[in-house]
Order: structure tokens, then C-alpha cells, then sequence
């Protein structure tokens, strides 16, 4: 792969109006080291952009600023000239930007929101387009098209917030409890349809945890799923590529000091551990990387994308669980650590996905 001209602008975007907020400024601090280290140096030219928990956004000095502390700013430190939330232009410098490299994670950047604004800029950014990201991040929706594809899935119901409110306002319809209930099971998860890094998910062992996790998950999504709880491992897979030429790492297993890998798990050290390679069989690594692939252009994702099974070690069933078209880079991170076991360190694995970015945006305008 040629190297990028050394005049190559990347514009390093994070933070962001989401409940992922600290876990993007982490990754972002991982990648600009990544992009900043002696060979990336001499390719790319990096500008830092902060978005604050409003939607603002802040020019390199204040982003720097944030990175280097590692958390955002206090509250009404940086002092905005804007009370209004929200996008309100870009700082100095971003119209320069040659590349955006996204850095984050959840709603209003993992969704297609910020992908559609780069589209409409005409510049080419990391990760999947407008679709892929909208479909990846949207549980209903991404298992809508997982079902289509007919990759395997563990039993689940969609439920709206409307669902879940009788006329009176006294909570879930019997009806409805039942039907979970007799589809699903204990245990079961209730999740949020639009939320990552586990944020809202519950655990529900019966009636009374069922209603706390519907209310929960419903107070920060309109849509959520409930999935039936299964006995398994939890693999990993890392994607990366353009559009038609996406290829999988080796897999990764999560192993954690917890009953299930909740958000607490996965972002403290010491609760959780990863077995790179994943100690399973030749056959289900090639069969995990290939779902892993199908995964992926089931729902239009492509760039990056780290996808995440349930495997039964009892039945050899291997069920998707979900995709995630912005993952984590931070020490924790499968991705990063996935396509180091695979062969291609973080410095290099940033310049394939800067490059992949200027491929697939050359592939847009000649599908245009």
C-alpha cells in the first residue's frame, strides 16, 4: 500500500453529545499517539477537533487541551460564546481537513449523523457511510438485517417505550410481560436499541429486575430488545477493508471477573481479560471470520467494524451478537489488539484505514 503524500491533512474528531463520551476521549488519545509516532509523522499532519457533551465543537488548542488531561473540561471550562447545543460551524482549521478520522462512539457519531455531514463536505473520513453506520448502530435494525441475511441470532423480541406504558401510566401491559416471558425466558438482557459499551443494558432473573431493566433502558432509548440469556463464551472479530474487499482478523475471547460483561467490566482494570488467538478451533475461527465478513455487508459496514459472537461450547453453536462500525481504541480495545495478533500494528492498521477512507471515497463518486 503506497504511503500517503506527506501533506495529507487528518482531521482527529472525539469526544462527542453522547453517554460515550470519556471512553472516545481514551481512544482518541491511543490513536493520535498512533498517528503522531515516526512513521505516521512523516505521512500525516494530525489537527485535534473536541466535541463537548452539547454537540459543540472546539478548535485544536482546547482539544489538545482535553486529550493531555485525558477527561473533558469542568463544567463551563472552556466558556462557550454559544449557550445553544448542537453543531453551530466548524472551528479553525476543519475546513483544511484532507481526512477525518471519526474517534467516536454512540449516538451522534456512531450513528450516520456525522458520516452524512462529512459526505455532505465531500471529504473522506474513516469507518462506514451514512447506512452502514445508521443500520450498525441501531440494534432493531441491525438484527432486521442480520434475520435477512439469514445469519444466526439468539431468540429476541423488539419493544418500543409505547409498549410499555398502560393508559393509566402503571407500567408493562401483563400481556406484554407474558409474551417475554414465554418467548425469551430467564435469564434474559434488556437493552437499549442505540446504546453501546453496555451503557443501559440489565440482566433480568425475574419479573421485578425484568420491569427495572424495561424502565431503565426505556428512560434512555424509545426502541430496546430483549434477548434470551444463553451459556456461552464471547468471541471477538476485527474487519477491516473497503467496500468489497473486507478481510477478518484472528479472534479474540473476552473472559471477565463478573456475571456478564457489563459496562463496568469492560472499562476497569483488572475485571476483565482477553485470550488473543481465541482458544477455539480451526473450524470455528474460519467459520466466525467468515460470519464476521457477512456481518458486515449484511448491513452496508465497511472501513472498520469489530463483530461479536456468542459461542456454545457445549453445541458448537455460534450465534452473532452485534456489530460495532466505531469500536474502541483504547488499552482495553479488542479491535487494535485483534489486528496486532493478526499481524498489523496500530501504526500501520491507522495508515490502512486513512487509506481505505481515500479508496472508498474515490469508489462513491463513480458510483455517483
Amino acid at each position: 500500500m503506497p504511503d500517503a503524500p506527506s501533506s495529507t491533512l487528518v482531521g482527529l474528531v472525539f469526544g462527542g453529545a453522547s453517554g460515550e463520551h470519556a471512553v472516545s476521549i481514551r481512544s482518541a488519545q491511543t490513536v493520535l499517539a498512533g498517528l503522531r509516532d515516526e512513521a505516521n509523522a512523516q505521512r500525516y499532519k494530525t489537527l485535534c477537533f473536541y466535541i463537548d457533551r452539547l454537540g459543540r465543537w472546539w478548535p485544536p488548542d482546547i482539544a489538545e487541551a482535553v486529550l493531555a488531561r485525558g477527561a473533558a473540561p469542568e463544567t463551563g471550562d472552556p466558556p462557550s460564546s454559544s449557550a445553544r447545543p448542537g453543531f453551530q460551524g466548524f472551528p479553525e482549521g476543519a475546513l483544511e481537513v484532507d481526512v477525518w478520522f471519526p474517534v467516536l462512539h454512540g449516538p451522534n457519531g456512531e450513528d450516520g449523523t456525522i458520516q452524512g455531514l462529512f459526505t455532505l463536505m465531500g471529504v473522506p473520513f474513516v469507518g462506514s457511510g451514512v447506512l452502514g453506520s445508521a443500520v450498525g448502530m441501531d440494534k432493531q435494525a441491525m438484527k432486521a438485517a442480520f434475520a435477512s441475511a439469514g445469519l444466526p441470532q439468539v431468540p429476541y423480541l423488539n419493544l418500543s417505550r409505547g409498549e410499555l406504558t398502560l393508559a393509566d401510566g402503571q407500567g408493562p401491559p401483563e400481556a406484554l410481560l407474558e409474551r417475554i416471558e414465554g418467548t425469551l425466558g430467564y435469564p434474559c438482557f434488556v437493552k437499549p436499541a442505540n446504546l453501546g459499551s453496555s451503557v443501559g443494558i440489565s440482566k433480568a432473573i425475574d419479573r421485578p429486575t425484568l420491569l427495572e431493566g424495561l424502565r431503565t433502558a426505556a428512560a434512555l432509548d424509545p426502541r430496546l430488545v430483549v434477548e434470551r440469556g444463553v451459556v456461552a463464551r464471547e468471541l471477538e472479530c476485527a474487519v477491516l477493508g473497503p467496500p468489497g474487499s473486507l478481510r477478518a482478523s484472528v479472534l479474540g475471547e473476552i473472559r471477565f471477573d463478573a456475571d456478564w460483561y457489563d459496562y463496568e467490566a469492560k472499562y476497569s482494570e483488572g475485571r476483565s481479560h482477553t485470550l488473543i488467538p481465541a482458544p477455539v478451533s480451526e473450524e470455528t475461527q474460519t467459520r466466525a471470520r467468515a460470519m464476521a465478513v457477512a456481518a458486515c455487508e449484511a448491513v452496508g459496514a465497511s472501513g472498520l467494524a469489530r463483530v461479536d459472537f456468542f459461542f456454545s461450547e457445549a453445541d458448537q453453536d455460534l450465534w452473532l451478537n452485534e456489530i460495532n462500525t466505531l469500536p474502541g481504541f483504547t488499552s482495553q480495545s479488542m479491535y487494535p489488539m485483534l489486528w496486532a495478533a493478526s499481524g498489523v500494528p496500530l501504526t500501520e492498521l491507522l495508515h490502512h484505514l486513512l487509506e481505505n477512507a481515500r479508496e472508498s471515497a474515490k469508489f462513491a463518486r463513480y458510483a455517483a
